[in-house]
């Protein structure tokens, strides 16, 4: 009796050990990033920096660009000193012809794209009343217009070798619209369904699209965000939410998120508690959220009168709160991702 269930006992090790096997086999390998050329628009500062160091520690040959040179060569010498194989262009992500350069000069020096990071982006922060047409356009000329040229220019390349990745940094944002960010939102909701719709039509022909929706994070940006209207307390809300630990990650734990979600080949990958959290409650009662959001409105600085449509970067807008002890990670995070530069 004892010699029989020894052996039943074996029989069931041995098929579980068959089952084991066969599933390390067939599992889908992830990428291996050693030699592929990542090109990563917004690459000079805050996420796109960190994500430049990420790849290029996974040995990736990086390509960053931006319009400022002087921010632009700073980040180049940083990645270079970091022992990077990298290539700095500049380039205005507004402008058709530019983009296509920049992707004929990337392909011309390193033979091929093997990654896109569309990650460029401009915050406008105030009440619909201070925010202009010229807001909304800029916002999509850069976050909008700026991926689909990107993504045309090298989409061939990639259709022709039948494979070849698209990262779209979108945004919670792109989920859920949040008050006195309107011209944000607007472009980052069309980002997003640029991306699903890429990721519907490419990946049976060996492309595969990463949709990023990040929560708040750490990148310094907030400095070179634009504010209108009651600017200095505009930039003093919207700095301490994107400094605090309990709301934001970090911009290098991010990078590596994304990195990892684009090594496994994933379809979306949401990062923060509070915006997956956002995300679903959105997805569950989007009728309740807009009344929530609505609610949020009223805590927000009011403009009751606008007087001109000027706009100042979060730098022209500091306060001795955006100042204080409660941002210092912000502060840092300033320090750390190359954001002294202001936007033009």
């Amino acid at each position: 009796m004892g010699s029989k269930h020894t052996q039943e006992r074996l029989t069931v090790a041995d098929v579980l050990k068959v089952f084991l096997v066969g599933w390390k086999f067939t599992r889908k390998p992830g990428t291996d990033f050693q030699g592929k050329v990542v090109l990563i628009t917004g690459g000079s500062r805050g996420l796109g920096l960190a994500l430049a160091e990420e790849f290029a520690l996974q040995g990736g040959k990086i390509v960053i660009c931006a319009r400022e040179e002087p921010e632009l060569e700073r980040a180049h010498r940083r990645l270079a000193e970091q022992g990077a194989n990298v290539l700095a262009i500049s380039c205005d992500l507004t402008q058709r012809e530019q983009v296509q350069h920049l992707i004929d000069q990337t392909t011309q020096h390193y033979g091929r794209i093997d990654i896109l990071v569309n990650n460029a982006g401009i915050i406008t922060v105030g009440p619909i009343e201070a925010q202009t047409l010229n807001d909304y356009e800029d916002s999509m000329q850069v976050m909008y217009w700026g991926a689909v040229y990107a993504t045309k220019a090298v989409l061939p390349q990639m259709l022709e070798r039948k494979q070849g990745h698209i990262v779209n940094i979108c945004s919670i944002g792109g989920k859920v619209a949040v008050p006195h960010l309107l011209p944000y939102s607007s472009a980052k909701f069309a980002l997003t369904g640029f991306s699903e719709g890429l990721y519907a039509e490419l990946k049976r022909r060996g492309i595969h699209v990463v949709t990023v929706v990040p929560g708040l994070m750490r990148t310094g940006s907030s400095v070179n965000a634009f504010f209108k209207g009651k600017h200095h307390a505009e930039f003093t809300w919207f700095n301490l939410a994107d400094s605090l630990p309990l709301l934001s990650i970090s911009a290098q734990k991010a990078a590596r998120s994304i990195v990892q979600a684009t090594r496994k080949n994933k379809a979306e990958i949401t990062l923060t508690l509070p915006a997956k959290l956002l995300a679903r409650f959105h997805g569950l009662f989007p009728g309740m959220t807009m009344k929530i959001m609505s609610i949020v409105d009223r805590l927000l600085p009011q403009a009751e009168k606008v007087e001109g449509l000027d706009r100042w970067t979060g730098k022209e807008s500091e306060t001795p709160l955006s100042q204080s002890f409660v941002t210092s990670l912000g502060q840092r995070a300033t320090q750390a991702y190359n954001q002294g530069v202001s936007q033009s």
